[in-house]
């Protein structure tokens, strides 16, 4: 008879658990996957982020720009199909078109009257009249800023506006908001968040007699300027007051150029290098970035936290369809 052979020792080895080599060649090889996969999985996050506030700003510029041009086209409008004389048409009546430089606004205030210091970066305000269209109601084919129909005015003073200015909301993030009056009050909507600067330049037409076509591009103070250079004539301040609307050169806007610098939530840009934007063109940045505060932005100089996060520069030049003044 056979004898049975044991086992025991051959089952013993099979059953032998990892030595020390093989468990730190297995924890080294778990955890390189595990850097791996973790790095991956930040990209692909950080990857997200980007093109999720990239698709966002897009969306924001655009709809921004649309407004500003839609409001710009409209400036100065008469309807001249009304059978009386529209009030803003005199050479007397105030200019359609006015700014300010590196300054912003209130709620409240009248129009662009008593402004405050810029909170954004220089940005700029950028107001715009024009006559309504219905009697006594608007009727829809005239709108401000703010969507809202504008009846036909009865006066010089009732004309629309729509005013375009940067402030800080509740939480501190900058807003390009849109101001604009009721029948009863002033009011101000946010149109986009997360604005880094807004610059206004303006077309003026410098011919004699005028052509329409703009010769130089200024900011609003470079024009204040030169009304400042202007000799009126009248013996008493109202009548000097008139003849400064018959000639200050805002009547003489052809062109308004925008420019406008979003910027996306926090480390929507990790790990890239600061950069430089030009809301206006290079050429006239580097001629007037100490002039004209804004028009240049360089992330060099903004907080570690300001500068991970996605910009976008839109800018767009609008011709006016009607003539600045009369």
């Amino acid at each position: 008879m056979k004898k049975a052979v044991c086992n025991g020792d051959a089952g013993r080895s099979r059953e032998r658990g990892l030595g020390l080599v093989e468990m730190v060649i297995a924890i080294a090889v778990g955890s390189l996957v595990t850097l791996v996969a973790s790095a991956l999985l930040v990209n692909a996050s950080a990857n997200y982020a980007f093109h999720t506030e990239s698709a966002r700003l897009n969306d924001s510029g655009r709809y921004a720009l649309s407004i500003i041009s839609q409001s710009v086209r409209q400036a100065a409008f008469v309807n001249w199909d009304d059978a009386s004389v529209p009030p803003a048409t005199t050479p007397e009546s105030s200019a359609n078109i006015s700014g300010l430089d590196d300054a912003s606004i209130s709620r409240n205030s009248n129009g662009i009257e008593d402004p405050l210091p810029a909170t954004v970066n220089g940005s700029d305000v950028l107001a715009l009249r024009y006559a309504g269209s219905g009697s006594p109601e608007a009727d829809g084919s005239v709108l401000n800023c703010a969507g809202f129909g504008i009846a036909a005015a009865g006066s010089e003073a009732q004309r629309g506006w729509s005013i375009f200015y940067v402030a800080k909301g509740s939480d501190g993030v900058a807003e390009l908001r849109c101001k604009y009056k009721s029948a009863h009050s002033w009011g101000a909507d946010a149109i986009v968040r997360g604005v880094d600067s807004f610059q206004v330049l303006y077309g003026i037409d410098t011919d004699t007699p005028a052509d329409g076509i703009p010769n130089r591009y200024l900011s609003a103070s470079a024009i204040n300027l030169m009304d400042g250079d202007l000799v009126l004539e009248g013996a008493t301040a109202p009548a000097r007051a008139q003849d400064f609307n018959r000639k200050t050169w805002w009547k003489r806007v052809a062109s308004i150029k925008v420019g406008l610098l979003l910027r996306g939530e926090d480390y929507s840009r990790n790990g890239a290098v600061p950069a430089q934007y030009d809301l206006l063109g290079g050429a006239y940045s580097g001629s007037t970035a100490d002039g004209d505060r804004g028009t240049h932005i360089d992330e060099h100089l903004l907080p570690e936290s300001e500068r991970q996060r996605v910009r976008r520069v839109f800018e767009t030049s609008v011709a006016l369809r009607n003539a600045g003044g009369t």
